[in-house]
């Protein structure tokens, strides 16, 4: 067995444990990261990115070039429970405030981006054997490369798990002993489908389905001519998540979202499901010398069940936080929570809050009706919804400064459309 040191050890190669990486190299850290996988892998997921997680993939470097499925989105349309269709528009030709791109491939650039700025990434490679450091002046992993069974001792002072909700980190230092097996708030499916028409192609489309209150259905166009097509339901709401495998052909063959795909559309290959932690402030952040982001922070969006920008925020923010305290873990970890139960914990309370508004039918009629009385409202609604700005912050005055809402898109330069 081989002995090694890092500044900073992080566990998954996903957009948290990425953007991490790519944010204390940048800074002068060394890093390592592993996962178990080997890239670009299959990842479940609605393929959407919000204004926030775009500000954030650009300030990584991320070049839009590296992802060929990205797609611009300019056109986006809401369905009422009772089938009324309300049109938004971005408000501004330049830039991306919303882009769809195939997860597999956009997790694979991010990859090579780490890479490029000087990150280790060790494929193919699990933890098997962690302690925390919690007394000691580093945490000790031990990982393994499947491949060759070659095990390694690595020391470092902080360690970020971004491993996924199934995170094997808090498994291995006991942090949910005692409590029930947590299976997410919510439960999504979605499948890829080619030769779909030529509205799905282009417009981002969202019907708040009465049989998936307080979830939704979702058709999000590809810059390869296809399109995620999915829905999303909260967990212990009117549908059992074992109910989800019946209710997608129903979905499917619904006259709105037939018409939409179109007669010529095809499934590109089988559905997939997975689960969506949205518990933010509600799971055990750090242990010792460990830290978890993304979703091993359950810290999905609980309204939208985005979690690409909020994976990449809570990261960041960990780094962030270790850089400022000198890279000393313990004052790091302190500021990292702190930081989070004042801005994204709030935010997260209430998209919780407005969720349940969206639970009956009525109140998503009403929502929506509000929202679309004039451009303005549209115009700043849509702002809101894809995380232009905190959530939270138009609610809250104490928030408000020159830059809050006078912000610009992500990526103003030219990309591909």
């Amino acid at each position: 067995m081989t002995s090694e040191s890092t500044d900073l050890l992080i566990i998954g190669a996903g957009p948290a444990g990425t953007a991490a990486a790519i944010e204390a190299v940048q800074a002068g850290l060394s890093v390592l990261v592993v996962d178990k996988a080997r890239f670009p892998r299959q990842k479940c997921c609605g393929d959407g990115l919000t204004t926030g997680a775009l500000r954030h993939l650009e300030s990584l470097g991320l070049e839009p070039s590296t992802v060929p499925s990205w797609k611009r989105i300019d056109d986006v349309t809401l369905v009422s429970p009772r089938g009324r269709e309300t049109h938004y528009r971005f408000p501004s030709s330049s830039g991306s405030y919303a882009v769809a791109a195939r997860r597999s491939e956009l997790d694979h650039a991010l990859v090579l981006r780490a890479r490029q700025v000087g990150a280790e990434i060790r494929e193919e490679t699990t933890l098997i054997q962690l302690d925390s450091g919690e007394n000691a002046a580093a945490a000790t992993a031990i990982v393994k490369d499947v491949s060759t069974g070659q095990e390694t001792t690595i020391t470092a002072p902080l360690v970020i798990a971004a491993d996924g909700m199934w995170s094997p980190t808090r498994k291995l230092l006991g942090v949910d002993a005692g409590f029930e097996p947590y299976r997410g708030d919510w439960h999504a499916f979605r499948q890829y489908f080619t030769n779909v028409s030529e509205r799905a192609s282009s417009e981002l489309i969202v019907w708040f389905d009465k049989r998936t209150l307080p979830g939704y259905v979702w058709s999000f166009p590809l810059n390869d001519g296809s399109a995620n097509v999915g829905f999303g339901i909260l967990r212990g709401a009117s549908h059992r998540v074992q109910d989800m495998k019946q209710l997608w052909p129903q979905l499917l063959e619904s006259p709105a979202l037939a018409s939409v795909l179109g007669p010529r559309a095809q499934p590109e290959g089988p559905h997939r499901a997975w689960p969506i932690p949205a518990r933010l402030g509600q799971r055990q952040l750090a242990a010792g010398r460990v830290v978890f982001v993304g979703d091993a922070a359950a810290a999905t969006d609980p309204m939208s069940g985005e979690g690409i920008g909020q994976a990449m925020e809570t990261a960041m923010l960990a780094v962030r936080a270790f850089l400022d305290n000198g890279r000393e873990a313990a004052p790091a970890i302190e500021q990292y929570q702190s930081r989070l139960r004042r801005e994204m914990i709030r935010d997260h309370a209430l998209a919780r809050t407005l969720s349940t508004m969206l639970a009956k039918p009525w109140g998503a009629e009403a929502a929506l009706a509000a929202t679309g009385t004039s451009a303005w409202s549209k115009r700043n609604f849509l702002r809101w919804l894809f995380e232009d700005y905190p959530r939270a912050a138009a609610f809250n005055p104490e928030r408000w400064n020159r830059s809050t809402f006078a912000t610009e898109p992500a990526y103003v330069s030219a990309e591909p459309g």
